[in-house]
């Protein structure tokens, strides 16, 4: 069974919880993880050239082993990065054992109250589109919530049309288009060789 099956079997399963039972699956050698990948998501290390992270609080949702939360802190940025698997937190820290990012678990869905538009910077890469096509409102607008003044989304593309048959679930331009809520408006939206990549800002009223 290849890595994507592993993925699509449980996330049918399990539609939230899934994540923890394929990381567990993973440690134990009997599952892979698809996105277990050596280097940061391209689309990120494009938008981040010539960006100095100092003095800036990062979050990172659905971080998984860390690939793009060390390429943030490595450019500066204060970093947190949570998962909702424990496993995945355990083995990352694991892997990252005197590395500056604060990983912790938490669950997007219900997000720590604290972190409330606390970071200055937001990294959403394709965690949504892991979760049923009826969790995308909610999931995009706990994004929005969470950030401070800038987000970046991405995420694999599709047209407006009937549902696919998921897992994943790529983002339509609408659902794209709906990280624009909690007072953020978008900066760019683009489509590069089926992906979104996505800015949104936080617009600060000037006294």
């Amino acid at each position: 069974m290849s890595a994507d099956d592993d993925a699509r079997r449980l996330q049918v399963a399990d539609p939230t919880g899934w994540f923890e039972k394929l990381y567990a699956e993973a440690a134990a050698g009997t599952a892979s993880v698809p996105w277990d990948l050596p280097t940061p998501q391209p689309h990120l290390v494009e938008w981040a050239e010539g960006v100095d992270g100092t003095g800036r609080r990062a979050l990172v949702v659905g971080c998984g082993y860390g690939r793009d939360a060390e390429f943030l802190a490595s450019l500066g940025f204060e970093v947190t990065a949570f998962d909702i698997s424990p496993t995945a937190v355990a083995a990352v820290q694991e892997r990252h054992p005197s590395s500056p990012v604060s990983y912790v678990v938490a669950d997007l869905l219900n997000p720590p109250a604290e972190w409330h538009r606390a970071f200055d910077l937001v990294v959403e890469n394709m965690t949504v589109q892991a979760l049923p096509v009826n969790l995308h409102a909610e999931a995009a607008e706990q994004v929005s919530s969470l950030t401070g003044s800038e987000l970046l989304v991405l995420a694999v593309a599709r047209d407006e049309g009937p549902t696919p048959d998921g897992p994943p679930w790529p983002l339509t331009p609408a659902e794209v288009e709906a990280f624009a809520g909690d007072g953020l408006t978008s900066r760019s939206i683009r489509r590069d060789n089926g992906r979104w990549v996505a800015e949104f800002v936080r617009q600060v009223a000037m006294n």
